[in-house]
């Protein structure tokens, strides 16, 4: 099967490309977009991977689900394209990123810059239905994107992975605490940011570990 994904991304994940539940997964997503409204465009489904390259990956965010509204969603978490409002949660982030480093909260909800830094801004789900949030789960997308985590931790060293709520955790929990930074906390929605989001500390942490171990620290 010939996905449209970064030449290292798409080496080191040729296996799943070659398993049952892809060759269903890519019918049921096709088929989907054919008859409904979905994000994001088809295009940039793989953004997050085309954007930052297996091993220029230093941060992994784990998300959930895409942005359900018009213009929202561009296939990395938590990110907006240019001009659209912010949603709660990337308020939130911001928010937190000005209190912990004293960075202005940006014009632009956009997180390419962060990805094109090294930060994998991975949903577990790479798409989703227009307005029905979660309609695209349970088709396959968990298994791929667990693979791909799964290949960071275990074939890099030194990364940082930041898991915000019940949902990333979970999905995070085999990870070696011994060989990566694991960073854990409520996830940033306003329902649950002011139960232990909001001062978590998580973007200086990531970066005081990225240059104990000589990497350069992510402009957030």
């Amino acid at each position: 099967m010939d996905v449209q994904i970064e030449p290292s991304w798409k080496l080191r994940l040729a296996g799943e490309f070659e398993k049952p539940y892809f060759a269903a997964l890519t019918d049921f997503v096709r088929q989907e977009y054919r008859t409904a409204t979905c994000y994001p465009p088809g295009k940039l489904i793989f953004n997050a991977f085309n954007l930052c390259p297996f091993d220029k990956v230093k941060v992994v965010i784990i998300g959930q689900d895409p942005y359900h509204g018009p213009g929202q969603a561009h296939g990395l978490c938590f990110s907006v394209n240019e001009g659209v409002p912010f949603p709660p949660s990337l308020q939130n982030i911001f928010k937190e990123i000005h209190d912990d480093l004293g960075v202005p909260v940006p014009q632009s909800g956009n997180l390419t810059r962060w990805a094109e830094q090294g930060v994998l801004l991975l949903n577990a789900t790479l798409t989703v239905r227009a307005h029905q949030a979660g309609s695209h789960q349970r088709h396959g997308w968990e298994e791929f994107t667990d693979a791909a985590i799964r290949l960071l931790a275990e074939e890099r060293e030194h990364l940082v992975f930041i898991l915000w709520g019940a949902y990333a955790q979970k999905k995070g929990a085999f990870i070696d605490r011994g060989r990566h930074l694991v960073l854990a906390s409520a996830h940033p929605s306003p329902l649950s940011a002011y139960n232990g989001f909001f001062g978590n500390r998580h973007f200086s942490l990531a970066n005081a570990y990225l240059e104990q171990h000589g990497e350069t620290p992510i402009k957030w």
